[in-house]
């Protein structure tokens, strides 16, 4: 319901009913639209493009096909990390803060399966554990867990779906054009809202492929997220995560990796029919060596769901307690 929302438009004079702040040319637009802002004249604004600093990212709000159903895409421009894992660590802040501004009192979270979801997904269950509480969703496939295939994202398994930005820049346009032939975004909300834990304003991104369709649906998206006072959300939800440790988390994660004095011996070669799932594919090697060193013998492979440590099955339950213990996330595979 956008009844209660007042319009302002910023740009040159036209014939409207509605209020016009007036400005000729695109730098006096974004001028303008900053100095309302500042003044609180106007409490958020729409805009095709915008300079965020480092730090802050948008988050998208996607309709998925088919079902209907709202998906918050975190995030979709902007860079929330030059580091691609702590940036998708802040998106799943930003993705969480938007949610709730939006009205999901306890949002789902996915993480979408790409180079660095397992050390995202270690990341989070850490801040979880230290008492910042993430609903980690639950992937639609036989496997499960919150790391997150396409067909998840089309069926819409979690409210807020994690991802790096360019991904979610690509995804976002896939998911508002795919009827139109790409040139003219007919469905979804946009791009979404700038978050950042010191960035205090409510601007929200369109592309120039925006149609008048997502463009409404922006402006209401804007309206609801001043109703649900989105940059006090931004402040709570921060002190919750810093609370829980996400400093020394995110130090953890640009730490650079200590090499091994010594060489890791291969343990003599047994069959190896026992799976274990989760790991990263980047992981992958370090996840064997980290087996052979406690004198379990593993190989690697790629099973129906994705990379794979292969063991005997006798030490299939003794694997997956070392790796848990080396900081993997590690479980026994499903039968295809």
């Amino acid at each position: 319901d956008n009844t209660d929302l007042k319009v302002v438009l910023i740009g040159p004079k036209i014939e409207t009913s509605l209020e016009i702040a007036e400005a000729n040319s695109e730098n006096d637009m974004f001028a303008k639209m900053e100095e309302l802002l500042e003044k609180g004249e106007i409490d958020a604004c729409v805009t095709m493009h915008y300079n965020f600093p480092i730090g802050v990212a948008t988050v998208g709000k996607a309709i998925t096909p088919g079902l209907g159903k709202d998906v918050y895409l975190a995030t979709t421009t902007g860079t929330a990390s030059a580091n691609r894992v702590e940036a998708m660590i802040k998106n799943t802040l930003y993705g969480i803060i938007t949610a709730k501004a939006m009205g999901i009192v306890d949002p789902s979270v996915g993480i979408l399966n790409l180079d660095g979801s397992r050390q995202v997904e270690i990341a989070l269950k850490k801040l979880n554990a230290n008492g910042y509480k993430i609903n980690f969703g639950n992937s639609a496939r036989a496997d499960g867990g919150c790391v997150m295939r396409g067909n998840d994202l089309l069926s819409g398994s979690s409210d807020v779906m994690v991802t790096d930005t360019l991904t979610g820049n690509l995804m976002m346009k896939i998911l508002s054009s795919f009827t139109t032939g790409g040139n003219y975004e007919s469905s979804g909300d946009g791009y979404g809202p700038g978050i950042g834990e010191n960035f205090d304003k409510i601007i929200l991104i369109l592309s120039r492929a925006s149609g008048v369709p997502v463009v409404a649906n922006a402006i209401g998206y804007a309206g609801k997220l001043v109703k649900g006072r989105l940059t006090d959300m931004v402040k709570e939800e921060f002190k919750k995560a810093r609370d829980a440790g996400l400093e020394n988390i995110l130090i953890e994660l640009t730490k650079e990796s200590v090499k091994p004095e010594k060489k890791v011996i291969m343990p003599d070669k047994e069959v190896v029919t026992g799976q274990i799932s989760g790991i990263d594919i980047m992981d992958l090697e370090s996840a064997v060596q980290v087996l052979w060193q406690e004198t379990v013998y593993a190989e690697s492979g790629m099973g129906c769901t994705g990379p794979i440590v292969l063991v005997s099955e006798k030490n299939l339950t003794r694997a997956i307690s070392i790796l848990k213990k080396n900081n993997f996330v590690a479980t026994e595979a499903e039968d295809c």
